[in-house]
């Protein structure tokens, strides 16, 4: 039956979290208010774009209060099918660790999930008159719904776009302006200010592993910073490549550990700035000698790498605009979600049950 739950108990609550949104939350703030405990069941489908435990950590970090357990439920989303309702109901029973007392949802197959697990059934925010978002209309338009997603939901969303090059090439400053016109944050180069705090400043011979402290500080801003933006965009003026680099011209040697680091932190797109605009020596800097040479090996490695790139060149305003114009497609695709399971017919849900999708 629908209704107010008596209180007490253990409460239900299962869905599909693709991804996790302010809707769920109400729904299991509500099954916390009225149960005792309550067990969070995040059932996904493995034609699906979001990591199962992605999501399953989503909603920890967000209700730590409850029970959160994930698995896979290929069985075809057919209420009007006995068959279908029994392989449902079994993944779910699994899950389980003890009877349930109230099953919450906001969608109408809570009754009959109700009925099959002898509990009560209590239809939060019927219509979606409080929360009316949905899975569907954010995968739909993820930045226009930005507003609705938990910062780790955003963190996991944003991608990064690289600002990179030689010295006084004008990174800095295109990685201010590219973010503000992207109308996002930027993270700054930690290696500079390391530079200036370091024992024995720009005098002392550099070690090898500060440039391992300098890649943990510089991807530490980037993570909190992806928890804060304003839409799923993140600009950063270096980053791990960049530092790979910096370490075989102040080390003397390649250091492979910062390659492979690099291959596991890859942007979006890398925006190399290019080294057409005259030398300004700001007395951090080694000198216009080594900047061509230096550039050049920013090509190499970009060229060997996999994420796509582009060299800017020309006024900061006709760099912003190449680099903005490069974006734009590649963050189309990023924001594109695999159909999920109940979106697609049922000849082809059955299919993938079988393994034949």
């Amino acid at each position: 039956m629908s209704g107010q739950p008596d209180a007490g108990g253990h409460g239900l609550v299962i869905g599909k979290f693709y991804p996790f949104h302010s809707g769920h939350s109400h729904l299991i703030r509500e099954a916390q208010r009225y149960s005792d405990r309550v067990t969070v069941q995040v059932l996904g489908s493995s034609v699906e774009s979001i990591p199962l435990e992605t999501r399953a950590e989503w909603v920890r970090e967000a209700h730590p209060g409850v029970r959160v357990v994930a698995a896979m439920d290929d069985a075809p989303v057919d209420f009007e099918s006995a068959t279908a309702w029994d392989e449902h109901v079994a993944v779910i029973a699994a899950l389980l660790d003890g009877p349930v007392d109230t099953v919450f949802s906001c969608d109408a197959y809570g009754g009959e999930l109700a009925r099959r697990l002898h509990a009560r059934w209590w239809q939060v925010d019927e219509g979606r008159r409080i929360n009316p978002v949905s899975g569907t209309a954010i995968r739909a338009d993820v930045e226009g719904n930005w507003h609705e997603l938990t910062p780790a939901v955003r963190a996991w969303l944003t991608v990064r776009v690289v600002v990179i090059g030689a010295e006084s090439t004008g990174s800095t400053t295109l990685a201010e302006a590219l973010a503000a016109r992207l109308g996002t944050l930027w993270v700054p180069e930690y290696g500079r200010e390391h530079s200036m705090i370091r024992e024995g400043g720009l005098e002392a011979p550099w070690r090898s592993d500060e440039f391992d402290l300098i890649v943990d500080r510089q991807i530490a801003l980037e993570d909190e910073a992806r928890r804060r933006v304003p839409r799923p965009i993140l600009v950063c003026d270096t980053d791990v490549l960049a530092t790979a680099l910096w370490h075989e011209r102040y080390v003397g040697d390649r250091a492979p550990r910062l390659y492979e680091a690099a291959a596991h932190h890859r942007p979006l797109l890398y925006v190399l700035t290019g080294d057409e605009i005259p030398f300004v020596q700001d007395g951090m800097r080694d000198g216009e000698h080594i900047r061509h040479a230096m550039q050049q090996r920013f090509r190499d490695e970009l060229a060997a790498q996999s994420a796509p790139w582009l060299e800017v060149r020309g006024t900061v305003e006709e760099r912003v605009e190449a680099a903005a114009s490069a974006l734009r497609p590649l963050l189309d695709e990023h924001l594109r979600f695999a159909v999920p399971l109940e979106a697609r017919p049922m000849h082809e849900q059955r299919a993938i049950q079988r393994g034949l999708g």
